[in-house]
């Protein structure tokens, strides 16, 4: 599949996408198992008997490499918050939901994965590309549940759009790499926190029943 030495690769559209692809496992390996800062591209090239130079054929930088593993990394969070969106319970629900499994993912990272973790704090403090689409991914996701509930009459505000972007302002403390570790340090009661923030941002929208409120919420 990859030719070995300085020689060039060569093959279809199918075979690049595929060397790729296999350049990005042998990568996030790497990132999980040392970090992504002590990997390097020599790293990378030697398990696949490759030639650093081949590796830039498919990647223009180490940048470029760091930036695809993190998309990755946050691309698992968007597909589980787009199943959330698509099941058939009512938009508090899925938005609490949502929210939850954005915090749970988050603290995952931190306590099981710090390695990834360390490397969605630097996207993030670096805003790479690939975060700012993720971010621009669950906005939307966030902003079509808003309109929802709003057709339902389950939310009241003027502004879906708006609403949206208020979301995630309140729920930075609790999905941000950074804001989320801070809070694990400080020993706060992380789920607690969690309940008491969702309800606020359900009241905010407009749940004025109490019950309703912690329904979504709860389990």
């Amino acid at each position: 599949m990859f030719s070995g030495g300085g020689d060039d690769f060569c093959g279809s559209g199918s075979d690049l996408e595929q060397a790729r692809t296999r350049i990005l496992e042998v990568a996030e390996r790497y990132f999980r198992r040392i970090g992504y800062h002590k990997t390097s591209v020599a790293d990378i090239a030697s398990e696949l008997g490759m030639s650093r130079a081949n590796i830039y054929r498919f990647f223009p930088s180490r940048t470029a490499i760091n930036s695809s593993v993190c998309g990755l990394v946050v691309k698992d969070v968007a597909e589980i918050a787009l199943a959330i969106a698509r099941t058939d319970a009512p938009a508090s629900k899925k938005l609490a939901d949502l929210l939850t499994a954005i915090h749970r993912h988050s603290t995952r990272m931190l306590v099981e994965d710090r390695p990834m973790h360390q490397l969605l704090v630097a996207a993030t403090d670096g805003s790479w590309a690939t975060i700012n689409a993720h971010n621009e991914q669950i906005l939307a996701i966030l902003k079509a549940l808003v309109r929802e509930g709003l057709q339902t009459g389950e939310f009241k505000v003027e502004d879906a759009d708006e609403a949206a972007r208020g979301i995630i302002t309140a729920f930075l403390p609790f999905f941000h790499p950074v804001l989320v570790e801070q809070r694990v340090q400080e020993g706060g009661a992380t789920a607690v926190g969690l309940h008491a923030q969702i309800r606020f941002i359900m009241k905010a929208l407009g749940t004025s029943d109490r019950e309703t409120s912690l329904n979504a919420i709860s389990a």
